[in-house]
């Protein structure tokens, strides 16, 4: 039985519910990670973020788009540091794409992905190569859309987004931080991963997984 290249707006819900587990599941990680050149309050701050997302939404009938829409909200008032604006900015526009859409199938998929990376841009100034989450998030983008391209399946996509995630997320242990407060240290930056890189590809990998297994359940 062939695979369906679309999943059910609702049925995508779970997707983004996954998405505090995997971070609650890492936190301690991605404080470690921070802790070499930053604050090492990364894991603990997205972890109080995702956690008061799902408090937030308990009980409620969700879309695709409305509970990214309110991941992104919650994220941008109570997760500190720059990565909440960040992460929040992102989801929110994630959502806005999507709105509406009784159906996401791989297209709509990326026009997400790409809506909420240029909002993300737009508002914090970062390009890749400044060792921060776009160094990860940009990677993966452009390996979903080049598996695209190539007529791959939506499950084939959401594969190479994870390993464009991963890839990025290591390249980032060479760079020098550009931005933000690690950008102070120089050269002493270069020789650890980021820790917005790191959760960003934690992210994104729990979201592919989530979404090839909900396609899997649709045959």
């Amino acid at each position: 039985m062939t695979t369906p290249q679309s999943i059910a707006s609702t049925d995508a819900v779970p997707a983004v519910m996954g998405l505090v587990n995997a971070i609650n599941a890492n936190r301690e990680l991605l404080s470690e990670i921070d802790g070499a050149i930053g604050d090492g309050d990364h894991g603990i701050n997205m972890s109080t973020g995702f956690t008061r997302f799902r408090e937030s939404v308990e009980g409620k009938q969700l879309t695709f788009a409305s509970a990214l829409d309110a991941l992104g909200t919650t994220l941008l008032e109570v997760t500190g540091g720059s990565l909440g604006p960040l992460y929040g900015s992102m989801f929110m526009a994630m959502a806005e794409s999507v709105s509406g859409k009784e159906n996401i199938d791989a297209p709509s998929f990326l026009v997400m992905l790409e809506t909420g990376r240029d909002s993300m841009m737009e508002i914090g100034g970062a390009k890749p190569g400044d060792k921060t989450l776009l160094d990860s998030l940009c990677p993966a983008i452009d390996s979903y859309r080049t598996a695209l391209a190539s007529g791959a399946t939506f499950t084939e996509c959401l594969q190479a987004m994870a390993r464009g995630a991963e890839t990025g997320k290591d390249s980032t242990r060479d760079m020098i931080a550009r931005i933000g407060r690690a950008s102070r240290l120089g050269e002493r930056s270069r020789g650890v991963l980021d820790a917005g890189a790191t959760s960003c590809s934690i992210l994104l990998n729990s979201l592919a997984q989530s979404l090839q297994s909900q396609l899997e359940k649709t045959k």
